[in-house]
């Protein structure tokens, strides 16, 4: 195996024995092969398109959700993989049956010549070879999975710094896949989020120059933004606009089902066949958000968030008592002597050997929950492990609401400067770094944040400016998009030409590859001077780091003091 998609990657190069994640070497090379099988898709997809034939969104979202299967901590699970590989052979025989009713045999060898890089041919390959080694291609026995999983993973691209640019996209179109899946369970789809996603893993397999895949990164980030939009419209439409809230943190008397990922859906239909049950909900991780929306505030049993972020998640599954619901990713290995193991549950793109898994929705069917609300009625209430509240819903809509006020302590001198925080959280010593910056940060400042990363300080007392609190939590990591919308509107009100002369500094924690997706929104939108930590990517080579710190000013983190007195100063 080989491995470096998130933070953690070994010795900041690579996982390549198991993962740091716990991933072990036959999913990682089943996830290679599910990667390799849905760029082969993009690439028959968008050869018919060329030749004229429509592909439907069903090929998009399809591409959307083996991608977000693929992220990290989301599914450790081979035979869940091995069935993706099945299904992706599938919509390959689909797409080729198109191909096959094609009238010009031109276009048809035209279409499958593109095939020529995965199925190690040369270019003076004929119809025939071409034809029957693309039978082959479409093989769907899962005894030749692993052996074919082995030549086709990141290391198939020998250059380093085309294969840096190709993973860059990748785990950017990871993350827009997972955000397009979340926003598509509501009921929005956008097919141009699925043309891109199709034209992005078509052009890792071709010969492109370096300029080309750079401006297919940065596409990549105007894709993320277009898809984050997708999303929060999604979520507002079916919730509401989330409220300024104060979201207790301790525990009632009834047992307890815990909620952790990001899937709203999922929670809700939980919340429906759960009322009047006798057990209460809990959220946790990237679930909190949840609290802040109006349309779930009516369910009573709803009765806070429990824990902090994801990687606490075996002591307080522990101490929790109750079922666990992980609808996306952020699962960590389960050990043989967890009190949990027996009551943990995934859903969705998330998947864990011997973990019970709540089937997809048929048609309009809602998910059935019935068996974790059973057992959560057996269970010994939560034990508490804190108490108080915690306050978000400080989302775009919300933010703009208090503008006259956030620009009137702007212009006043009472807020000297904003401080986005946004991204991940992660197991490191040095994400302490966060949490001390916060702390140092003068009370002058605002930090802004979405995603796991605020609980490195969304529990410290930092006061308030004005009435205005320190810690705006928009939510979850794709409601970064939050933060770029209130960013563009002071930007307006300030009359500016760019967003880069406003007083906010962008600090960002990132551990996998939907914090890659938001980076490259920031990108597009011509944000410079990000700081990125607890360190850099693996994925992005000497080569490619010089690209983006000439071009964006990207720099990694120092030491709190230091990148402190640097950002009040503007750089």
């Amino acid at each position: 195996m080989f491995c470096f998609q998130c933070q953690e990657a070994a010795k900041g190069t690579g996982c390549t024995i198991q993962g740091v994640c716990g991933k072990k070497e036959t999913t990682a090379n089943l996830q290679d092969l599910l990667i390799f099988d849905l760029k082969g898709i993009a690439v028959l997809a968008k050869g018919l398109k060329e030749a004229g034939v429509a592909v439907d969104n069903g090929t998009g979202l399809f591409l959307a959700q083996g991608l977000f299967t693929t992220i990290t901590n989301a599914n450790f699970d081979d035979a869940s993989l091995e069935n993706w590989v099945k299904r992706s052979q599938a919509v390959k025989q689909g797409l080729k049956s198109q191909l096959d009713a094609l009238a010009s045999p031109v276009e048809k060898v035209g279409i499958i010549s593109k095939l020529k890089g995965f199925l190690g041919l040369g270019q003076e390959s004929t119809e025939e070879n071409l034809l029957d080694a693309s039978a082959l291609w479409f093989s769907s026995d899962p005894a030749t999975f692993q052996e074919k999983a082995k030549t086709v993973g990141v290391l198939a691209t020998e250059n380093e710094d085309i294969r840096s640019l190709r993973e860059l996209l990748i785990l950017g179109l990871k993350g827009i896949g997972a955000y397009a899946e979340h926003a598509a369970v509501l009921g929005v789809e956008k097919t141009e989020i699925y043309e891109f996603m199709i034209e992005g893993l078509a052009s890792t397999t071709e010969e492109r120059s370096v300029d080309e895949m750079v401006g297919l990164v940065l596409k990549a980030g105007e894709c993320a933004v277009t898809t984050m939009a997708a999303l929060d419209g999604a979520n507002t439409s079916a919730y509401g606009n989330p409220e300024i809230s104060e979201v207790n943190i301790g525990v009632g008397d009834k047992p307890g089902i815990l909620v952790s990922g990001h899937d709203l859906k999922d929670l809700e239909e939980l919340l429906i066949q759960s009322e009047g049950a006798g057990v209460d909900v809990y959220t946790h991780g990237e679930m909190l958000p949840a609290n802040y929306y109006p349309a779930f505030k009516k369910y009573e049993h709803l009765k806070g968030n429990y824990g902090g972020s994801w990687w606490h998640q075996n002591k307080e599954f522990e101490s929790f008592n109750g079922p666990i619901l992980m609808t996306t990713n952020c699962i960590i290995p389960i050990k043989d002597d967890h009190s949990y193991k027996n009551r943990i549950y995934t859903t969705g793109m998330a998947g864990y050997p011997g973990v019970t898994h709540i089937a997809d929705r048929v048609g309009t069917a809602a998910k059935d929950f019935s068996a974790i609300i059973e057992q959560a009625r057996s269970c010994a209430s939560p034990q508490e492990i804190e108490t108080g509240t915690i306050v978000g819903g400080f989302a775009h809509d919300q933010v703009l609401a208090l503008a006259d006020k956030v620009v009137d302590a702007v212009k006043s001198g009472a807020i000297k400067r904003f401080v986005v925080m946004a991204g991940c959280d992660g197991r490191q010593k040095g994400r302490n770094y966060f949490t001390e910056v916060a702390e140092q940060l003068p009370a002058d400042t605002v930090i802004l944040t979405a995603g796991c990363a605020k609980y490195r300080y969304n529990k410290l007392n930092l006061g308030d400016i004005g009435g205005i609190p320190r810690v705006l939590d928009a939510g979850q990591c794709n409601d970064s998009y939050s933060l770029a919308v209130i960013a563009l509107k002071l930007k307006e009100v300030f009359e500016l030409d760019d967003i880069n002369e406003l007083p906010i500094s962008f600090d960002i924690g990132w551990y996998e590859q939907k914090a890659v997706a938001v980076l490259l929104a920031l990108l597009h939108l011509g944000v410079k001077g990000i700081r990125l930590g607890p360190s850099l990517p693996a994925f992005v080579s000497p080569t490619v780091l010089n690209v983006l710190v000439e071009n964006f000013d990207i720099k990694p983190i120092t030491t709190p003091q230091e990148d402190i007195a640097a950002m009040m100063e503007g750089r």
